[in-house]
């Protein structure tokens, strides 16, 4: 009788535990899948490929990761569900085989402006405990290094409600780091008072100029005029010394305007308060074109943009301050940190270095400590929120990245490879949507899909190896090798734009030539100021239209024809077909169905369960009263004309009944930057980052802007889309614009005019241009970097 223990296998026999070894997806329908089935091999590196739009996010991120995730939340209590975002699960019949999953996506860093790179890693927590314990003179705790920490001193008796009870007098006081007079930020800010109102009018008069302050207001204009401290019909320029301190900077006072309660307040911290304190990008254009015209930010004078207080500043280890610490690019703070010998903090001082030596790995060695987490890009964050699983000694995890070679230079492309390589060879497994051909060619497995883009795609094309892939006539194994050869002859420029003393960030004063009327190209590694030369030192005055990688927002209700305001022209032609309001053809007005509020969908709120999304069975999913549907132009409603893709609607509405120019011009400038295939109602939050960047650029294709300067087009396009934009830049310039691309891909340095290269390396070790001339000049000369791997990618 055998003696094996239940479970174990016998000799010469697999246990049955080494059977799981792959993530099975079967029947996965998430945004555009179409029925997807795919076996994934696990403690392996996966590469997802496909054109943008073909549903590898919606695989990977929308399905195999937030099914993982879903499933982790699972686990804990239901009381710590509560705190916790709900999930619903994704449609897709069987999700087998998954392993925790750590999403490493391209979402930026949040914009508070209280976040800094070392906030958002553990490098400012381990700092703050290194200062407290060995910084001299002592000042306190972590919390006194802290920026986001203020000071409070507070006394008073309390009364402990235990027994008979006592009261007793206590004292309270915290040190913390922050500074008093910009509370953190760094900066302070000066409000222009011109913008805010015309002091030859009285209030009475409209003499707000605030977006949306009109004189009828009565939740703001008419508190201040009925408010008793003002005379509104006398201007505001003869306001008394005591109207004016009222008027500009009086407390928060309540006072009653025509039987109601309101709250009067000054107009500086009222403005403060609606304005300033929301994120910038949250704002819409016209508040955010009107906070760029009415306030102006300065460094703070007391802290000099350290954040911190006096006495944070003044506690130091070997002649350095925290401030100094995390001023210093950190390749240089590991250095000194490694400098620092004391056995009573060792091990917080390993563990420092740790950090600090994973950022120079991972290539953001430039970067600096107080550096604002808003401002990184989307590469930048992506590969800060790589530090902290670096040095982890998690395995048999799920790793999943979102194009984790975007924003980097072709010379940092083969550390990021290994990176992944080591992640895998830890016996993790590693998922990597990607278009980049050196990251795909490292995959053990490729899933590619397609063959198109939206409703064409959401199949598996191909599923294999590398050479199989190359060999599999699908869109991606065609293109797969593709290079775009160097220009036999280049434009001639018509003039040039002057850049001089060039010295915002880390650019060393640098003086450069831009030749304008041509394709230009500004390069160099990460880091080593291309962003900075190009949208910190063009002159002010000059006619630019700039297309940079902030993101686009928008909530479930926006879709391509509200976000590029191609809704308003096709609401005034149903309106003028149908002799109706055009408020009517809007699900976010009177339009909409009443019974989901033009949402098209009814959302049942289920506590610390996901909530469930129901198709309004009213409206069906169309979004519109029933009434409004009656109204048709050229034989369609206004629910089946948001349900077209582009390119069908620019058919509609050139030619016929339905003609109308201001539509298909919106139309002809999303099939030029090739998202035809989207349906114009199709929601902005289902879109991938490179539909995202394209539909941002197709907004800008009708300004009249004569410098177009475009940060890294190429960013989440498919090997084959990239002859697509070429072509469209080409356009531009043989339009009479001059076109600036800051630029990784070899594609478009090789089809440019003109190259200015900076570096030769990144932060301190950058900022000067290292070359500037025609791309083949560049590679004959092969005298940087770029000039290197641009010759390889050719070829030369």
């Amino acid at each position: 009788m055998s003696t094996v223990p239940k479970g174990r296998s016998q000799a010469g026999t697999a246990h049955v535990a080494d059977s799981h070894d792959l993530i099975r997806v079967h029947g996965a329908r998430e945004n555009n899948l179409a029925d997807v089935s795919i076996e994934l091999p696990k403690r392996r590196l996966t590469v997802f490929t496909g054109v943008s739009g073909s549903g590898k996010s919606s695989l990977v991120f929308d399905t195999i990761a937030a099914e993982s995730r879903r499933l982790i939340n699972e686990t804990y209590s239901t009381f710590v569900q509560g705190f916790m975002p709900t999930q619903a699960r994704p449609e897709v019949d069987v999700l087998d085989g998954l392993t925790t999953a750590i999403i490493i996506d391209q979402q930026r860093m949040g914009a508070d402006p209280r976040s800094t790179v070392g906030t958002a890693t553990d490098a400012n927590a381990m700092l703050r405990i290194l200062f407290s314990r060995l910084g001299k003179p002592h000042i306190g705790s972590p919390n006194a290094f802290s920026f986001n920490v203020a000071s409070v001193k507070a006394s008073g008796t309390i009364t402990v409600e235990r027994g008979a009870g006592k009261t007793t007098r206590q004292t309270f006081t915290r040190t913390g780091g922050m500074c008093p007079r910009c509370e953190g930020r760094g900066s302070v800010s000066d409000i222009d008072l011109s913008q805010l109102y015309d002091d030859s009018k009285s209030i009475a008069e409209g003499a707000f100029t605030i977006p949306g302050w009109k004189s009828d207001s009565w939740w703001t204009v008419r508190t201040y005029a009925e408010s008793g401290f003002l005379d509104p019909h006398k201007p505001i320029r003869k306001f008394t010394k005591k109207e004016m301190q009222d008027f500009l900077y009086r407390e928060p006072t309540k006072v009653k305007v025509e039987g109601v309660n309101l709250t009067y307040e000054g107009l500086i911290p009222k403005v403060q308060r609606s304005f300033l304190a929301k994120d910038r990008e949250s704002l819409q254009p016209h508040i955010r074109a009107f906070v760029d015209r009415a306030v102006t930010f300065t460094t703070c004078p007391e802290c000099g943009g350290t954040r911190l207080s006096e006495a944070a500043r003044s506690s130091k280890i070997e002649g350095v301050s925290i401030a100094d610490a995390c001023a210093m690019q950190i390749s240089d703070l590991a250095q000194w940190v490694r400098g620092l010998s004391e056995p009573s903090a060792a091990p917080l001082l390993a563990a420092l270095g740790h950090t600090l030596d994973s950022f120079v790995e991972i290539g953001l060695g430039y970067l600096s400590l107080d550096r604002p987490a808003g401002t990184l890009s989307g590469g930048e964050a992506q590969r800060t929120k790589m530090i902290r699983h670096l040095g982890s000694s998690l395995t048999d995890a799920t790793y999943v990245f979102d194009e984790p070679t975007t924003g980097l230079h072709p010379h940092d492309i083969a550390r990021m490879n290994d990176l992944l390589l080591r992640l895998r060879d830890k016996g993790n497994t590693v998922l990597v949507v990607e278009h980049e051909p050196d990251t795909i060619a490292i995959a053990d497995h490729v899933v590619d899909l397609g063959p198109g883009a939206g409703a064409d795609g959401g199949t598996v094309c191909f599923e294999g190896t590398v050479e199989g892939l190359r060999a599999s006539g699908t869109v991606t194994g065609r293109h797969l090798d593709d290079r775009v050869a160097l220009k036999e002859s280049v434009r001639k420029p018509t003039g040039t734009l002057q850049i001089r003393g060039a010295s915002t960030h880390n650019l060393r004063g640098i003086d450069v030539d831009i030749p304008l009327g041509v394709l230009v190209a500004v390069t160099g590694v990460a880091g080593s100021g291309k962003s900075s030369l190009v949208h910190g030192s063009i002159p002010p005055g000059m006619d630019v239209v700039s297309v940079d990688q902030t993101p686009i927002r928008g909530s479930r209700r926006s879709n391509p024809a509200t976000y590029t305001g191609l809704l308003e022209p096709i609401r005034k032609a149903f309106a003028k077909a149908n002799g109706v309001k055009p408020a009517l053809f809007s699900p976010n007005s009177e339009g909409a169905c009443p019974a989901c509020n033009g949402a098209g969908v009814l959302y049942t709120d289920l506590g610390i369960m996901a909530g469930v999304a129901t198709t309004c069975e009213e409206c069906e999913g169309r979004r519109f009263d029933a009434s409004v549907l009656e109204y048709r132009l050229d034989g369609r409603d206004i629910s089946e004309v948001l349900a077209m893709p582009v390119s069908e609607a620019r058919e509609f509405f050139g030619a016929g009944a339905a003609r109308t120019p201001a539509a298909s011009t919106i139309l002809g400038r999303l099939v030029d930057v090739g998202l035809g295939y989207l349906s114009l109602g199709q929601p902005l939050t289902t879109l991938s980052g490179g539909e995202r960047q394209r539909l941002k650029l197709a907004t800008h294709m009708g300004d009249k802007g004569g410098v177009w300067v475009l940060d890294e087009p190429t960013t989440g396009l498919h090997l084959a889309d990239v002859t697509h934009l070429l072509g469209l830049l080409d356009r531009l310039v043989d339009a009479g614009r001059s076109v600036i691309v800051v630029e990784h891909h070899q594609a478009v340095m090789a089809h440019a005019d003109w190259i200015v290269d900076l570096g030769p390396g990144a932060g301190h070790d950058g900022g000067r241009i290292v070359f500037e001339g025609t791309p083949a000049d560049l590679v004959a000369a092969r005298s940087t970097l770029t000039g290197e791997h641009l010759a390889a990618y050719v070829g030369r």
